[in-house]
């Protein structure tokens, strides 16, 4: 049975709906307001989708040295993933709002503890009304399955690895937050505007066309490639304000063809706690 790992569009979804190795997460999100997901999924949400919440499922607690969204506890994650009928060998299918800004950090957790067959809907659930498929109100029994952690420990790295590497020659350090978050100009976010010296801006919306949609592959090859030069893509480490957004750009990459790049998953929230920590305005 074929299976997807990067991306997948509302007309072959709705042909796979009916499998039974098929799990769907509704992963719809408003960092303004914590509890919109929720309530839009009681709402209407796609056939046989189960709803999981940035802070409570997504994201670890807080600490006075982390950023805004820790990495949960792999055992802990995988167990919420499992207990709502997600296994080693399952279809898992992500879907947010519609740029694809949380369903992406989904998709990266779950290739973190080892799982491969994950995709993230294309447009979200915005593309499917579009299309015209149908929705549901129901919260349907999940069918609980096992599912065993294979950590890839390589897959992200700290605020003291980024903050030696970024001084090395052949690394490439990529925020994806807006343009004017990463020069400091308009900060909605953190206490402290600004960015990592040394690092380069490659917003995460950048990653979309005009239709809120994922570029066709070899476009985003193109332009990542422009943006890595002679930089090898496992060189590449992808941060953003609090490591969700970032995890868009390691998406984009792996759609692209171009993998081994990894996340920093503490990213500006967590750079900032320090105040000893360098920051850099302006764009480069």
């Amino acid at each position: 049975m074929h299976h997807f790992t990067t991306l997948i569009d509302s007309n072959t979804l709705s042909e796979h709906l009916s499998r039974d190795d098929l799990t769907l997460f509704d992963c719809r999100f408003d960092l303004g307001n914590v509890q919109w997901g929720e309530a839009e999924y009681a709402r209407a949400h796609l056939p046989g989708a189960f709803y999981l919440h940035l802070d409570r499922d997504l994201s670890g607690p807080i600490t006075a040295r982390s950023g805004r969204h820790p990495l949960p506890d792999p055992e802990r994650f995988a167990n919420r993933l499992a207990e709502l009928g997600a296994g080693s060998d399952t279809q898992i299918v992500a879907y947010d709002q519609g740029n694809g800004a949380y369903a992406a950090r989904l998709w990266w957790l779950a290739r973190w503890i080892g799982l491969r067959n994950v995709a993230v809907l294309d447009g979200g659930i915005a593309a499917w009304r579009a299309a015209g498929l149908p929705l549901e109100t129901t919260v349907r029994t999940p069918r609980p399955r096992t599912l065993p952690v294979s950590l890839a420990a390589d897959a992200w790295v700290s605020t003291e690895t980024v903050d030696e590497l970024r001084r090395r020659p052949g690394n490439l350090l990529i925020d994806a937050r807006g343009a004017e978050r990463f020069a400091g100009r308009n900060e909605t976010l953190d206490p402290i505007a600004g960015h990592v010296p040394g690092a380069r801006n490659r917003p995460f919306l950048d990653n979309l066309g005009a239709d809120g949609r994922f570029l066709p592959a070899l476009v985003l090859r193109q332009r990542f490639g422009t943006l890595l030069g002679s930089v090898a893509p496992s060189s590449l480490i992808a941060m953003c304000g609090s490591g969700v957004t970032a995890c868009h750009n390691l998406l984009a990459l792996e759609h692209a063809g171009l993998t081994g790049a990894r996340l920093y998953a503490g990213s500006w929230s967590e750079w900032i706690r320090d105040p000893r920590r360098p920051i850099a305005t302006g764009m480069y």
